[in-house]
């Protein structure tokens, strides 16, 4: 019964993140150059009667670049398949999904940096052509085969444009980068999310938590979730800007966005290593995480914020990190440290 009562949780939760979803340009928030170009390429599609070009979304998690594809499918009236990177393990994992798609279909591939080489290589002649070559038979009985492709739209989203080859990226007819948001844009995207849960938001508390949503809209619908709950069972469900802030610092989101982990590592580089240098391995073994943690999830926001530095001997922490935890910084550098390392 718990495993159904979960299953059934887990589907309801993804419902309601799919609802919060924008399914045309126009209730796009932010992102004003993109959606210009987007609309431009669709409308030139939607004129000449074609599928749209190919194309290839860029930037850091939770921007918005699943939901650009699924406004692609639907200004289009075509079909979205979605899959990702990880999940095309094998060049038959491919050529399945294309032997079965429409015509003017959209396939959504994430984290398509991700794709194995051999799977990468179907896709050129798949994109470039609508065709798809096979290999029938083994050993000196082996032909080729080319299978015509209905005129279809491959939309990849990255986190990783540099990881992408060459070969790949050069296919793709328009590539966007989608770049932080402003507090004011996250604020109007709260907004619209607010009535969707049917959540009683005032404008100073969207303010407040689009201010400690790091710039990011997947973050800052997370985060009204959670301010909803607390305005629900500890208030009277109305949410003000004293309630969100009572809420987020119970969450242990601070006024500049970072988290309980974003803090442990600024307080351990600051505490424990007088603020640097010190190796990434180092940093990492400190802090109970994985070094890979360190570098994808923490630092990028500590850099972005100001709050942290690399440098070819280590990690820093800036006098504004030393600011941010309560601590005074050194009053000069010597130069010297034990903790020397590269990362």
């Amino acid at each position: 019964m718990d495993d159904i009562l979960t299953a059934t949780q887990t589907a309801d939760d993804a419902d309601l993140d799919a609802s919060l979803r924008p399914r045309r340009l126009d209730e796009f928030v932010g992102q004003e150059r993109v959606k210009e170009q987007l609309s431009l390429v669709l409308d030139g599609a939607k004129g000449r009667g074609d599928s749209v070009d190919h194309l290839l979304f860029s930037g850091p998690p939770g921007l918005g670049k699943t939901s650009l594809a699924v406004i692609v499918a639907t200004e289009m009236g075509a079909d979205l398949r979605t899959t990702s990177g990880p999940a095309l393990e094998r060049p038959g994992d491919l050529a399945a999904i294309l032997t079965n798609i429409e015509s003017g279909d959209v396939l959504f591939v994430d984290e398509i940096h991700r794709l194995p080489r051999a799977v990468e290589e179907i896709l050129y002649p798949a994109m470039e052509d609508f065709c798809l070559d096979i290999v029938v038979g083994k050993g000196p009985g082996a032909r080729a085969l080319r299978l015509p492709l209905p005129p279809f739209t491959l939309v990849g989203a990255t986190t990783r444009t540099g990881l992408i080859t060459s070969p790949l990226r050069d296919r793709f007819g328009y590539a966007a980068r989608l770049d932080y948001y402003q507090a004011d844009e996250l604020a109007g995207i709260l907004r619209r999310s607010a009535g969707i849960l049917d959540v009683r938001l005032r404008p100073d508390a969207a303010q407040e938590v689009a201010r400690r949503s790091r710039g990011t809209p997947r973050i800052a619908n997370r985060l009204l979730k959670r301010v909803r709950d607390y305005a629900q069972v500890r208030a009277d469900g109305m949410v003000t800007q004293r309630l969100a802030e009572q809420a987020l610092d119970l969450f242990d989101v601070d006024e500049r966005g970072l988290d309980k982990l974003d803090r442990w590592v600024l307080e351990t580089l600051c505490r424990n290593f007088g603020g640097g240098p010190v190796g990434l391995s180092t940093l990492a073994v400190a802090v109970g995480e994985e070094a890979d943690t360190v570098t994808d999830v923490v630092e990028p926001f500590l850099i972005q914020q100001g709050l942290l530095a690399r440098t070819p001997r280590g990690r820093v922490a800036t006098s504004s990190g030393w600011s941010h935890v309560g601590l005074a910084a050194p009053l000069a550098d010597t130069g010297v440290s034990l903790f020397d390392g590269q990362g």
